[in-house]
């Protein structure tokens, strides 16, 4: 079984995650953090030992919460990012650690730009002035012209997603929400003549609730079974998209369910797991899935 993304990598996504909710103003509580990142309390507390090594936190005396003082919510100094992103490990995510990007990521408007999604990833710095441009016209919603595979597409821009290694736009185009890999933009037009546009609130909604990038396809409920010796890992955190323990037998083997739009959000995870976890139902997708590694190790000898 191959490696669990590092204790780093996380650690890289919490404190992003956490720094992100305190600089527009959010006051945070240990036992809420521990629960949302299914880790210890004192995991937790370590963590607000790291980041108050840097930022001015303050502990409400009653509640016991964390929160930020208020002269520093979106203001944080170049210094004190990059000494964040160094200790975190977020500088190789982003493009560039200039002063001006690092601002707009980390200014209370942040989070109605950027997403982060999965831990491994491509070298962004070739993209840098696609960010910039895409930055300012989600949040100024506005409309863009994209040319993409060879073809001009007018779109609604809405997040910055980082998923699975790659970058990608989400962007409503003719009234569906769409993904395009910043790889295969050619150029950005921005015009006058392209309209303003106003939020679309289910748009917001998927974009909150979705863990992948498969928009354009329906759902449907996945069943897996979990090995015993693989099961603890399924317990502590969630890895298939909207997880959730369906049973566990005695034996100590899991039967998980999940909710996939696309077979692509799913085989990579089952391929990883291997030999550890099936596909129960669909029965298909497993047939499927061993017709494909039967492939592999035919081509392969």
């Amino acid at each position: 079984m191959k490696d669990h993304p590092s204790t780093h990598e996380r650690l890289a996504e919490r404190l992003a995650r956490i720094l992100t909710k305190l600089n527009v103003g959010h006051q945070l509580s240990v036992q809420q953090l521990a629960l949302e990142f299914r880790v210890s309390s004192r995991t937790i507390e370590r963590d607000f030992d790291r980041l108050n090594s840097y930022l001015p936190l303050i502990q409400d005396t009653k509640t016991k919460k964390f929160y930020l003082e208020s002269s520093y919510l979106g203001r944080f100094k170049l210094q004190d990012i990059q000494n964040f992103a160094q200790l975190s490990g977020i500088q190789d995510l982003y493009p560039s650690l200039d002063i001006s990007f690092l601002r707009e990521l980390f200014d209370n408007r942040a989070n109605l730009v950027f997403s982060a999604k999965g831990y491994n990833f491509e070298d962004p710095r070739q993209y840098a002035e696609h960010f910039k441009i895409l930055t300012r016209n989600i949040q100024k919603r506005q409309q863009i012209a994209l040319f993409y595979r060879n073809q001009m597409r007018v779109v609604k821009p809405y997040r910055l997603i980082h998923h699975m290694g790659n970058w990608y736009l989400a962007a409503v185009r003719k009234q569906e929400l769409r993904v395009y890999r910043l790889g295969r933009i050619e150029k950005i037009i921005c015009s006058h003549q392209l309209l303003r546009f106003e939020h679309d609130q289910h748009v917001l909604q998927q974009l909150k609730d979705e863990d992948g990038i498969w928009f354009q396809h329906e759902k449907q409920e996945v069943i897996l079974s979990v090995h015993p010796e693989a099961a603890i890992y399924f317990k502590q955190r969630r890895i298939f998209p909207e997880q959730v323990i369906l049973e566990e037998l005695e034996t100590g083997e899991l039967l998980i369910g999940c909710q996939i739009r696309h077979q692509k959000e799913l085989n990579p995870l089952v391929r990883y797991w291997i030999p550890y976890v099936k596909i129960v139902k669909p029965e298909h997708f497993q047939q499927e899935l061993n017709a494909s590694l039967q492939g592999y190790l035919t081509c392969a000898q």
